[in-house]
């Protein structure tokens, strides 16, 4: 009996056995953004040699699996792979869902291949060589790398981007997927970001993206750091530039931490300080520059979601020429009428007055989700505040009291929708709303340029595109943006009646003070913008872009009320209450090659601009502090027509060549006279030497051949109390052509890491060249900087 009850418990326990192992798992593999069954994605379950891969139809099963918990591996190529915990109990269903477009979890590629923001538009990126060789230099100077950008300097501190001939409130400049709100208005107001804290750097010439803004345009310029690698790691850099121009230097340094889970801290900060710059016979006195950036980020990309804090802080003190800053009317006709400063002291790092100190707040919060088969959710939050101070050469108790204190303060929220579950269609829609004010310290004692003001924006956009097959592509989009300024302004009565507001703004004074009105202006703007363009795609090689953009842009605070003396910029500016927002419709072609051997780009365009808001030179005024020319705001039809071309050549392994010309043609059509500071058409030609196997050793030389801009509006008459008469002010006559020659050298070493410390030298302006830029605001006084030297040393750890 006792052998049967053994022989019962053995057969019930084979039995048990049996079952418990007869469980099958089947599942299917999809695409989470569009619902797709995924074939060719390797299952396989942890800790048993057990694999198989997903059918046609996603599909996939595994047999005689026992009751409990396991682990499955699933993995797909461009996709993360997946870890799913599965409890088997009998016959079990597992659906698996896999991020098929890694488009937050995507790790560090080639620049070159990095997808661009349009489609249809004309886009170049920098490359992060060219960055890093940047370093110590201003966001406008790295931006000169490419065809159809040029800057407008105040001096070699203070350099604003021009793309294809446009500049200032036309000009978006997106840092790290916030709209800067910095003052951009002034024609010396630099940009306040470090290009330090961002490694990926691109240009959209004109409005092709309309997510970005309606009223770009002239352009938008795209900064973002680099994506983080989505693993357990700890990396950094650090550079040190030092220059021999300016006697000084820079240094920067940043350190990242991420982990498997998404989760990344980032922070970054750079130093530059610079003394007197020099051009080939002389020191350009109180040209120094001291700035400080810092920027922490911290954040968690995951699969399904993910969010971002991000900080930075910019703050500069820049020395304004002082030889700019004239006493009389005879003076300032013979300083811009002659070849040589009248105000020229030894080097020093000092910064003394005229100068500017500008400082700059942003922080943003940002949160995105996926949906399964829908699309991507994203909302964000922004904050900036932007402090300017501008200081005069001023006498007495007032002698270290500012003559331009203005705050900017900006709230920002913004909301999109991705629309991407169906395949070769995507549909992106959004809203915006901004609310910003501008406070005008009425303590300097000096009139105010700039008044309070309120500004409200709202704004709705969408824009598409459709993949009509494998070579062609054509996109579209719609803008509609509304803007709210509402202002309190002092107006002088005898300038109020002077240019006729008495006739047409009588209704806006709120209070008559006698020599002087209060007035309370509000405007109210509703533009509308669209785009559509077209992708063609010949070969793998070569591509054809065509794009149409018309946009609308609102008229900026100084166009409108600005009214005395613009300190650091040196002259009266007087804005006028008429005019209107600027509508432009601009076609483009691009027509583009690129293969290991050889490529170019071919890119006209035409941009014919309806009530183009326009600054130039009027007349004198002697007041108070000097003598100023006086810049008057108007409108007027313009035209613009240019041609930017690009071509390279790898000889070999070793020797690249590289050739970049560009030509833009501004014209007033309503007068027929030029459009002033158009740039001058320019070409440069580079080659590169290469040799891997001196530590990867690389040489190169780069001509930069300006030419003389013929085509200028006519020079203006000023009275000279000196001479009882008019006299002609060569106030527009550009400059001659010149030629300037580059060089750099660079190489590698490894020290704990495969080719981690880089030391490069370069030379700008190589043969010490004496020249003037038309589209320097300095040109009036002094050259351009001389020879500039500059070590650098990068160390990545």
């Amino acid at each position: 009996m006792k052998y049967y009850l053994i022989l019962l418990v053995v057969f019930m326990g084979i039995s048990l056995k049996a079952q418990d192992c007869n469980s099958i798992l089947v599942g299917e593999v999809y695409d989470f953004h569009d619902n797709r069954p995924l074939t060719g994605a390797i299952i396989s379950i942890t800790g048993m040699d057990r694999t198989t891969i997903s059918k046609e139809d996603g599909k996939f099963s595994f047999r005689n699996l026992c009751n409990g918990v396991m682990e499955l591996e699933v993995s797909h190529p461009s996709c993360t792979t997946k870890f799913v915990i599965i409890t088997i109990s009998g016959d079990t269903f597992e659906k698996v869902f896999l991020e098929h477009h890694l488009e937050e979890l995507k790790e560090v590629k080639v620049v070159g291949n990095t997808p661009k923001n349009t489609n249809s538009g004309q886009e170049e990126q920098l490359s992060l060589r060219d960055i890093e060789r940047s370093s110590g230099n201003s966001l406008g100077d790295a931006l000169k790398k490419i065809a159809g950008v040029s800057t407008l300097n105040t001096g070699g501190n203070i350099v604003k981007p021009v793309i294809q001939g446009l500049n200032g409130s036309r000009i978006l400049i997106l840092n790290n997927n916030v709209r800067m709100q910095d003052m951009e208005w002034g024609d010396e107001h630099a940009p306040n970001v470090d290009i330090n804290a961002n490694q990926g750097i691109s240009v959209i010439k004109g409005a092709a993206a309309l997510e970005y803004g309606g009223d770009a345009v002239g352009g938008v310029i795209v900064l973002d750091p680099l994506p983080i690698v989505r693993k357990d790691t700890l990396f950094g850099k650090t550079q040190m530039n030092l220059f021999s121009n300016g006697r000084g230097g820079n240094i920067t340094s940043m350190l990242t931490k991420s982990y498997n889970s998404g989760l990344f801290v980032k922070a970054q900060g750079s130093y530059k300080l610079l003394g007197d710059l020099e051009a080939p016979d002389y020191v350009l006195s109180n040209t120094g520059i001291r700035q400080m950036g810092i920027s922490l980020n911290v954040g968690k990309r995951d699969f399904v979601q993910g969010w971002e804090a991000y900080y930075s802080f910019f703050d500069t003190e820049i020395g304004i020429l002082r030889a700019s800053h004239i006493g009389n009317v005879d003076d300032l006709i013979q300083s811009i009428n002659n070849e040589r400063p009248n105000v020229i002291n030894d080097f020093t790092y000092d910064i003394a007055r005229p100068n500017q100190e500008v400082s700059h707040h942003l922080a943003k919060l940002n949160y995105y989700r996926r949906v399964e088969g829908f699309g991507k959710w994203t909302i964000q939050y922004d904050f900036q505040k932007n402090r300017r101070f501008e200081y005069d050469i001023r006498v007495g108790d007032d002698a270290d009291k500012a003559s331009l204190d203005l705050q900017l303060t900006t709230h920002s929220v913004l909301a999109d929708l991705k629309f991407d579950a169906r395949e070769g269609f995507d549909l992106k829609v959004g809203v915006l709303g901004r609310y910003q004010n501008n406070f005008a310290n009425p303590a300097t004692g000096v009139r105010r340029l700039i008044p309070d003001y309120d500004k409200y924006d709202l704004g709705a956009y969408g824009v598409a595109e459709y993949h009509l097959n494998d070579s062609w592509t054509i996109d579209g989009g719609l803008r509609y943006d509304f803007n709210r300024i509402n202002a309190k302004k002092f107006y002088r009565s005898s300038r109020w009646e002077e240019r006729g507001y008495d006739q047409d703004f009588g209704e806006i004074v709120i209070e008559d003070l006698g020599t002087q009105l209060l007035t309370n202006p509000i405007f109210n703007f509703h533009n509308f913008s669209g785009s559509t363009g077209l992708n063609y795609e010949m070969d793998g090689e070569n591509l054809l872009r065509v794009n149409y953009v018309y946009s609308q842009r609102s008229p900026n605070p100084s166009e409108l009320f600005s009214d005395g003396l613009h300190h650091s910029a040196a002259r009266i500016e007087l804005g006028d209450l008429r005019i209107q927002s600027e509508k432009s419709s601009k076609i483009s072609i691009s027509l583009e090659r690129n293969s290991l051997e050889w490529g170019y780009t071919l890119a006209p365009y035409l941009n014919r601009i309806n009530d183009f808001i326009i600054l130039e030179p009027t007349g004198a005024e002697f007041t108070i502090r000097g003598a100023f020319p006086v810049w008057s705001y108007r409108q007027t039809n313009a035209s613009l027509i240019g041609f930017d071309a690009s071509i390279f050549k790898n000889w070999n392994n070793n020797i690249r060549t590289e050739h970049k010309f560009s030509w833009v043609r501004g014209t007033d059509t309503k007068t027929d006279i030029p459009l002033i500071n158009i740039p001058a058409a320019n070409l440069n030609n580079s080659i590169e030497f290469k040799i891997p196997a001196w530590n990867n050793f690389t040489f190169g030389m780069e001509s930069r051949f300006v030419f003389e801009q013929k085509r200028f509006p006519p020079n203006i008459t000023v009275f000279s109390p000196e001479q009882q008469q008019d006299v002609l002010l060569a106030i527009n006559t550009p400059p001659p052509a010149y030629h300037l020659l580059d060089l750099n050298a660079e190489t590698s070493f490894s020290l704990k890491n495969d080719n981690d410390l880089t030391l490069g030298l370069g030379a700008t302006n190589l043969l010490n060249t004496s020249y003037r830029d038309y589209l320097n605001r300095l040109r009036y006084f002094v050259d351009d900087m001389g020879r500039n030297i500059n070590l650098r040393i990068i160390y990545h750890y």
